[in-house]
C-alpha cells in the first residue's frame, strides 16, 4: 500500500500553519509544510513535527484513570471504563453540589482548551450543567488586559485589532517576541519572513523590551525598557502627540469622544518626567513618537510583556489610543479588525441596549476581585481553596475540574497551588497526561487528541492578519475505546443532568462541529456559500482576502462610538502613583530580600509551547534551555560566573538553576523560561522529567495583579540572586 497524504492545520500555537502529513497504516512517516495553504504557504516551525511525538507518546493516557490510595498511603492508578468513570465522577459532583453549593465546584480551562475546537465548544455546556460561577482559565494569566481594553473602547472583549504587518511600513513591537512565539493575538505564520518583508520594502521594525529578544535581533532598532514601566512610556508618547500637534484622527474623528480628557490625563507625563523610570531617554521618546505619527502605514502592537504587569489594562488601552490618535487604527498597514468566517462576536445589541455586561457581576470570595468574561482571576484559585469560610454563606472551593491545563506550572505562585490541590475533596482532569497538576486528580479522563481529531480554529481565524478559513479532518479514526474531547464533556453533562442516564438508551452527545457549519452558512461570507462541506472539499483552506476597513459597522458599543477615555480606565490612571508604591511594597515585603534585587521576566523558545511539549524528545534535545539569563555586570557584582548554579528567591519561593551570562539582558533584569518544573513526584512524563528544569511560577507573586482585571503581573517580580557554593 502506498503512503497516504493528509492535510490539516497545526493547532499547537496561534499561527495555525498548514501541514502535509505522509502516513501509512496509522504510522506518521513525515510532517512538512502545506505549500498550497494560502495563509502559511508551506511554512512550519519545529513544533509541528512534534505532533508525531504526541501521537506516539508512550506516556500519553488512552483510557480513564482512577487514583487509588493504598493502605500505606502509596498512590497508584487503575484503568477503568468510560461508563464507570462518568457515573462515579458525576455522582461525586452531585454530592458536593448538594452538600455545599454549585460554587464549591470550580472549573479551570487550560490554554490548549482554545486550541481544540471540541473542548472550546463543548466544555461550556458542562460548566452550565454544574451551575458554578467559580470558573478560571489561563486567559487571566496573560491576556485579560487585551480583552478589557477592547471592551472599553470597541464594545466587546473579543473585538481586538491585529497588526496588518503585510502592509505596514513602521511596526513597533512592545513586549512581544513573535519570531519565538509565532505571534500571539496576531495569527501570522512565518513572522520572520513577514518582518523581513517590511524591511525589504523600506519599512522599519522597532522592538521595546527588557531583553534583546530573537525578534529584537532582527529589528532595525531596539530599546531596553525597565519592566513594569511601559505605561509611563505610552503616557509620554501620548503627551508628545498633543504637545507637538501630531494628533491626526483622520476619518475616525467623527467617531471618537472625550479627546480632551486624554489631553488632560497625560499632560504631566512629559518625556523628561518618565525617562529615568523607563530607562528610555526623553529625546528617544520624542523621536519615536514623531516617527510613528509621521509614518504613512504604521502599527503599534503590544503583547505579553505589556499585558502581564500591574498596569496591563492601562497599557493596552493606551496602545489603542495611540493608534487611534495617529490615524493608524482601522487603516491598511495599521491595527485592523478581522472579519472571520466563523464570527465569534455574534449579533450586535439593539440600539440603546447596554451592550456587553460581563464585568464585576460578582467577586472572588477572599480577595474581592471582579469577575470578567464570566471568570475569576486564576491568581485567586489557591486562596479560594485554602481559605476557610469566614462568614455564613461563604463557600470555599472543595472540588475542581481541569481542562487540558497545568496551572501548577503556568499560574503565579504555583507552589501554593500545588499544596492547595492536595486540600481538595475531589478533583477531575480531562487531560492526556499525568502532569504536575493532574497528578492530584481522583480521575483523569483522556481524550483522543491531535492527529486523531477534527478541528476548526474558531479563535485564531478571528485574530489572523488575513481572513482565511480551514477545517481539519482527522488523519486517522480515534482508537477503539477512546472518546473525543467533546464527547467527554457531553457525557459528563448528560450524566450530571440525569442520574439515571444511560449511554445506550439516552440522548447522544451533540457534535459541536455542527455549530461550525451553521456559523459558516450564516456568517459574513454566506454569499460565497461557505459550509463545512465546502471546507472539506478544500483541505488546504480558503483565502477570504486581506483585512478591510470595518469601522463604524464593526463597533459593538451601545452608541456605535469610541470613548477614548472610559471612566474605569481614567480612574485607574489617576491612582497610578499610589498603586505603583503599593505593588512595589508587596514585592519587597520579605526581610530576606536585599536592596539590590533584580527584576525577573519570562521568555519563550521556538521549540517550547508553554508547558505542553517538553515530553516531545525532538524538541527538548540539545543544550539546557532552562537557565537564568543575567547581564554580565549584574553577575560580576554577585560573584556569578557563566554556567554556575544560582539561587533565585522571591517573596513566594526559591529555585536553583544555571546562570547564563549575556548582554541580551538589560542591567537590573534577569530572565527565566516558563513552562518548566517537571521534577515533582508522581509525574508520568519520562522525557520531560529528564529535562525537568525549574518553574518560574514558583517565584511569581499571586498578590501582584492588574487591578482592573486581576490579570497576573508576572513580569518585574523582584528577586534576590546568589551563587550556590557546594561543599
Amino acid at each position: 500500500m502506498d503512503p497516504q497524504t493528509h492535510y490539516r492545520a497545526c493547532n499547537l500555537c496561534e499561527a495555525i500553519c498548514g501541514l502535509e502529513i505522509k502516513h501509512l497504516n496509522g504510522q506518521v512517516l513525515s510532517i512538512a509544510g502545506d505549500k498550497a495553504d494560502p495563509f502559511s504557504r508551506g511554512h512550519i516551525c519545529p513544533k509541528a513535527v512534534a505532533l508525531k511525538d504526541v501521537y506516539e507518546d508512550p506516556n500519553r493516557l488512552r483510557h480513564p484513570q482512577k487514583r487509588v490510595v493504598g493502605a500505606d498511603g502509596s498512590i497508584s492508578w487503575q484503568e477503568i471504563g468510560w461508563e464507570q468513570a462518568f457515573r462515579e465522577v458525576t455522582v461525586r459532583l452531585r454530592e458536593i453540589r448538594a452538600e455545599r453549593s454549585p460554587n464549591a465546584i470550580a472549573f479551570y480551562g487550560g490554554n490548549p482548551s482554545v486550541h481544540n475546537s471540541g473542548t472550546l465548544m463543548a466544555a461550556p455546556g458542562f460548566v452550565r450543567a454544574v451551575g458554578t460561577k467559580t470558573v478560571f482559565s489561563a486567559s487571566s494569566v496573560d491576556q485579560y488586559p487585551h480583552h478589557f481594553a477592547a471592551w472599553q473602547l470597541f464594545g466587546h472583549p473579543l473585538l481586538m485589532p491585529v497588526p496588518d504587518i503585510d502592509n505596514t511600513d513602521f511596526w513597533i513591537i512592545m513586549g512581544g517576541n513573535p519570531i519565538a512565539s509565532n505571534g500571539s493575538i496576531m495569527t501570522a505564520p512565518d513572522v520572520a519572513k513577514r518582518l523581513r518583508a517590511v524591511q525589504e520594502r523600506g519599512g522599519k521594525v522597532i522592538v521595546i523590551d527588557p531583553r534583546r529578544t530573537e525578534t529584537a535581533e532582527k529589528a532595525d532598532q531596539h530599546y531596553f525598557i525597565r519592566p513594569g514601566t511601559d505605561v509611563y512610556l505610552l503616557l509620554a508618547m501620548t503627551q508628545v502627540l498633543f504637545a507637538e500637534n501630531l494628533v491626526r484622527l483622520g476619518r475616525l474623528g467623527t467617531l471618537v469622544d472625550n479627546l480632551y480628557r486624554i489631553h488632560d490625563a497625560v499632560a504631566d507625563y512629559t518625556p523628561e518626567a518618565v525617562a529615568d523610570r523607563t530607562n528610555i531617554s526623553a529625546d528617544a521618546i520624542r523621536q519615536l513618537t514623531r516617527d510613528f505619527a509621521g509614518a504613512g502605514r504604521a502599527a503599534l502592537y503590544g503583547r505579553v510583556g505589556v499585558s502581564v504587569q500591574a498596569h496591563g489594562s492601562l497599557c493596552l488601552w493606551l496602545i489603542n489610543v495611540l493608534n487611534i490618535l495617529t490615524g493608524h487604527l482601522d487603516e491598511p498597514g495599521g491595527m485592523m479588525f478581522t472579519l472571520p468566517a466563523f464570527d465569534i462576536l455574534g449579533k450586535k445589541h439593539p440600539a440603546g441596549a447596554p451592550g456587553y455586561t460581563k464585568y464585576d457581576r460578582f467577586r472572588s470570595r477572599v480577595s474581592n476581585r471582579p469577575e470578567f468574561m464570566g471568570e475569576l482571576p486564576v491568581s485567586c484559585l489557591a486562596e479560594e481553596i485554602l481559605t476557610p469560610a469566614r462568614a455564613e454563606g461563604e463557600q470555599p472551593i472543595r472540588a475542581l475540574v481541569t481542562s487540558c491545563g497545568n496551572p501548577v506550572l503556568s499560574t503565579p505562585n504555583g507552589g501554593q497551588l500545588d499544596r492547595a490541590l492536595d486540600a481538595l475533596d475531589f478533583m477531575v482532569s480531562v487531560d492526556i497526561y499525568c502532569n504536575e497538576t493532574t497528578r492530584h486528580a481522583d480521575y483523569i479522563l483522556p481524550p483522543a487528541t491531535g492527529l486523531e481529531t477534527a478541528h476548526y480554529d474558531v479563535t485564531f481565524h478571528a485574530l489572523a492578519i488575513r481572513n482565511t478559513t480551514r477545517f481539519s479532518e482527522p488523519m486517522v479514526p480515534k482508537p477503539d475505546g477512546m472518546l473525543y474531547d467533546w464527547e467527554i464533556y457531553e457525557y459528563l453533562r448528560l450524566y450530571l443532568e440525569d442520574e439515571n442516564y444511560s449511554a445506550e438508551t439516552g440522548p447522544k452527545p451533540e457534535n459541536p462541529h455542527q455549530k461550525v457549519d451553521l456559523a459558516l452558512r450564516y456568517g459574513p461570507y454566506k454569499e460565497q456559500n461557505l459550509s463545512l462541506q465546502t471546507l472539506r472539499n478544500n483541505p488546504h483552506g480558503i483565502d477570504l482576502g486581506p483585512l478591510q476597513t470595518l469601522l463604524p459597522d464593526r463597533l459593538m458599543t451601545a452608541n456605535a462610538r469610541i470613548d477614548l477615555a472610559p471612566q474605569l480606565l481614567i480612574e485607574q490612571l489617576t491612582s497610578i502613583s499610589e498603586q505603583q508604591l503599593t505593588t512595589q511594597a508587596k514585592a519587597t515585603a520579605p526581610e530576606n530580600l536585599k536592596l539590590n534585587s533584580l527584576q525577573l521576566i519570562s521568555r519563550r523558545h521556538l521549540r517550547d509551547n508553554n508547558s505542553w511539549l517538553h515530553n516531545a524528545h525532538r524538541l527538548v534535545k540539545g543544550r539546557n534551555r532552562c537557565t537564568l539569563q543575567i547581564n554580565p555586570t549584574d553577575a560580576a557584582q554577585r560573584g556569578i560566573i557563566n554556567g554556575q548554579t544560582v539561587r533565585v528567591q522571591s517573596r513566594v519561593g526559591l529555585v536553583e538553576l544555571p546562570a547564563e551570562l549575556t548582554d541580551d539582558m538589560m542591567p537590573g533584569v534577569v530572565s527565566m523560561p516558563h513552562g518548566y518544573g517537571h521534577n515533582r513526584p508522581g509525574v508520568r512524563l519520562d522525557v520531560a522529567q529528564a529535562h525537568a528544569g525549574v518553574s518560574i511560577n514558583d517565584l511569581t507573586d499571586e498578590t501582584i495583579l492588574d487591578e482592573l482585571t486581576g490579570n497576573a503581573a508576572l513580569n518585574g517580580v523582584l528577586v534576590d540572586i546568589q551563587p550556590v557554593t557546594f561543599q
